[in-house]
C-alpha cells in the first residue's frame, strides 16, 4: 500500500511539475508576445514569402511575407485571452449555481438544474455558433457566448462538490455556531471542494481553447489582420505542401498549450485520489 501511494505521490508530482513548466513557459512566451515580437505580425514583405524556418525566422514566414513566430506569439496571446475569460465567467457562475443548488436542494436545485439540463441538451459549439449569430462575431462576443455556454459544466462539477459536504461534520457545527448560509458556503465548503473544482478548470480551460481555435477557423472570432491560432490554422490549411511549417507551428502552439495544462489538471487529479485512496 505504501509502494503504492508512494508512486501515485510521484506520478502526480511530475505531471504537475512538468505541466508547471511548460505552461510557464508558454505563459513567459505570450506575455512576451503583448510587449515585443521579433517582427511586426501584420507586416507585408513581398521579398519574404514562404521563407523556411531559420535563425532569421524562427518559424519561417507565410505567403505574405509575415513572421510566423511573431504572428503565433500574438495568435497565443489572443487564444489564452479568450479561454481564460471563459473559464473566468463559467467558473464563477457555474460554482455559483452548484454550490446554491448542492447546498440548499429542494427547489432551488431543481429550477437550475433543469435550466442547466436545458442549455447542456445543445452541443456547446453548436450553442455557440446560434449565440455568435445573433450577437455577431467578435473577440469579446466570443468570449462572452463561450463563457454562457460553459457555466453548466461547472456548475454540475461544483453540485456535486458541494452536496456531498452539505452535511458534513464541520458544516453542522458551523450552524449550530450561528453561521450564515453565505459563510458556510465560502468560507467553511468551498476550499474544501478546491481539489474537485482545480482539475474542473484546467479541462475547462483547455476545452476553451478548442472551441475557440474551431470558432476562429470558421472566422468568427477576431478579424483580419488580428491573429489567434485557429485563424492561423485556417490560413495554412491551403499550404501544407509548400509552407507545412505554417500549420506545424501554430497548431503545435495549440497542442503544447493544452498539454502544459492537462499535466497540471492530471497532478491535481492524482492528488485527489490519493487523499481519498
Amino acid at each position: 500500500m505504501k509502494t503504492l501511494q508512494k508512486a501515485v505521490r510521484a506520478h502526480r508530482n511530475a505531471c504537475f511539475i512538468a505541466g508547471c513548466i511548460i505552461t510557464g513557459v508558454l505563459l513567459a512566451l505570450i506575455l512576451l508576445g503583448a510587449v515585443w515580437t521579433p517582427y511586426d505580425p501584420t507586416a507585408m514583405r513581398g521579398s519574404e514569402t514562404l521563407l523556411r524556418p531559420s535563425f532569421t525566422h524562427l518559424f519561417g514566414t507565410d505567403n505574405f511575407g509575415r513572421d510566423i513566430f511573431s504572428r503565433v506569439l500574438k495568435g497565443a496571446g489572443f487564444t489564452a485571452l479568450v479561454a481564460g475569460g471563459t473559464v473566468a465567467i463559467g467558473g464563477i457562475f457555474g460554482t455559483l449555481i452548484g454550490a446554491l443548488t448542492g447546498y440548499f436542494g429542494g427547489a432551488v436545485d431543481e429550477a437550475l438544474m433543469r435550466l442547466n439540463d436545458t442549455i447542456t441538451a445543445f452541443p456547446s459549439i453548436l450553442l455557440a455558433l446560434v449565440c455568435v449569430a445573433v450577437f455577431g462575431s467578435g473577440k469579446y462576443q466570443v468570449l462572452l457566448v463561450l463563457g454562457i455556454v460553459f457555466i453548466p459544466s461547472f456548475a454540475r462539477v461544483s453540485r456535486t462538490a458541494f452536496a456531498a459536504l452539505r452535511d458534513a461534520n464541520f458544516v453542522q457545527s458551523a450552524r449550530l455556531m450561528g453561521a450564515g448560509s453565505a459563510r458556510i458556503l465560502f468560507v467553511h465548503m468551498l476550499p474544501n471542494t478546491l481539489h474537485i473544482l482545480l482539475p474542473a478548470l484546467t479541462i475547462g480551460f483547455n476545452n476553451a481553447v478548442l472551441a475557440e481555435a474551431s470558432m476562429s477557423f470558421l472566422g468568427l472570432c477576431g478579424q483580419p489582420p488580428e491573429a489567434s491560432l485557429g485563424a492561423l490554422l485556417s490560413e495554412a490549411q491551403g499550404m501544407f505542401v509548400t509552407a507545412p511549417w505554417y500549420a506545424l507551428c501554430s497548431g503545435g502552439m495549440i497542442v503544447a498549450l493544452i498539454f502544459g495544462v492537462g499535466l497540471i489538471g492530471e497532478g491535481l487529479q492524482d492528488g485527489r485520489g490519493e487523499r481519498n485512496a
